[in-house]
Order: C-alpha cells, then structure tokens, then sequence
C-alpha cells in the first residue's frame, strides 16, 4: 500500500489516497478536501478489476447543506449503474474519472503503457462531477509525449501531465501536483 499526497489548484484543496497496485489491477481509497465551487469533503473507495478496468466506485460527498453518495458499478460488460440506476450514456465505457481527482487518470495510463510507450488512444469516460456527483460521458485522449509524460485532452481542455514509473500522476499543471514528505 503507498499513500500518495496531491495539492489540487483546482478545488483549492488536497487528497490523499492510499493505493495498492497488483497483477494488472489497481485498488485504491481516498479522501479529500476542496473549498471550491464550495467547501465539501469527499471519501472514495476505487476497485479494478483486470487490465485497471473500473469495477466499482463508491463515493461520499458532504457539504454544509447535504450529503450526497454514489455507487457506480461497472458490470464488466460496458455496462454502468450509478446506486442501482443504469446509466446508458456511458454505455461502453471502461473507466470512471473522479472530478479533480488525479488518480483516476492512472487506469487509461496504465492499460495503455502511455507514461512509457509512444501511442494515442482516445477513451469515453463515466465522469464524476464533484460534489454534486452527477454522472455525465466525457471523451478524452491521452497522448504519449515522451517518457513519464502524456497529452490529456477533453473538449476544450488540455494539460500535459508528469506521471512516475509506476504511472501515478506527479504534475497536472491547472488541476493538482504532487506532494512529497520531508
């Protein structure tokens, strides 16, 4: 188990999420802080099953004025349920990403070897809005730049991204960089 440390610019929070990588599959739980578009607190639970594929997330927001969870169940079939209800939009989607949460970046990356290998793959996404946790399709492509380094692009957005060898996110410039113990 590693526990990993992000300050992210673009909820003017943290997260710390405590990850355990094995035989092609990733399991991961996590907490954060953010203060915008309001002061929230989230907790998630990441399962994957082979190949870093989603299997489950489970998550809680909590806010002054409520408390939201969700459970999003990937049926290993392209098929998705968020608390029990499908969700056709994302129909055929293999991955979840978590609203500013760098480490669900980490499944596509992996899958593909694109923080080491030269390539170009484009992804649909079960996207997670914090912290209201509405579930909405996202396209995204991630683009191989050179070692330890991919092009993230979803609509208008863009950013390249540091990852390490083990393909954890290091530096999302406008969203979150990592931060190490002294």
């Amino acid at each position: 188990m590693r526990a990993i440390t992000w300050e992210v610019s673009g909820s003017q929070g943290f997260e710390t999420a405590w990850v355990q990588l094995g035989a092609g599959a990733l399991r991961a739980r996590g907490r954060v802080v953010g203060t915008v578009p309001e002061p929230y607190w989230i907790s998630y639970e990441l399962e994957t099953a082979e190949g870093f594929v989603t299997g489950r997330l489970t998550v809680t927001a909590e806010t002054e004025a409520r408390t939201r969870s969700l459970d999003l169940l990937h049926d290993g079939h392209g098929r998705w349920t968020a608390n029990g209800e499908p969700l056709p939009d994302v129909d055929g989607a293999l991955d979840c990403d978590l609203g500013l949460c760098p480490l669900t970046n980490t499944m596509p990356v992996l899958r593909h070897r694109l923080h080491r290998a030269p390539g170009e793959r484009e992804f649909l996404m079960a996207w997670v809005s914090v912290p209201d946790l509405a579930v909405r399709p996202s396209r995204q492509t991630y683009t191989h730049l050179g070692p330890g380094r991919v092009r993230f692009t979803s609509g208008d957005f863009r950013s390249d991204l540091a990852f390490d060898d083990e393909g954890y996110v290091v530096d999302y410039p406008q969203l979150a960089a990592r931060l190490t113990a002294r």
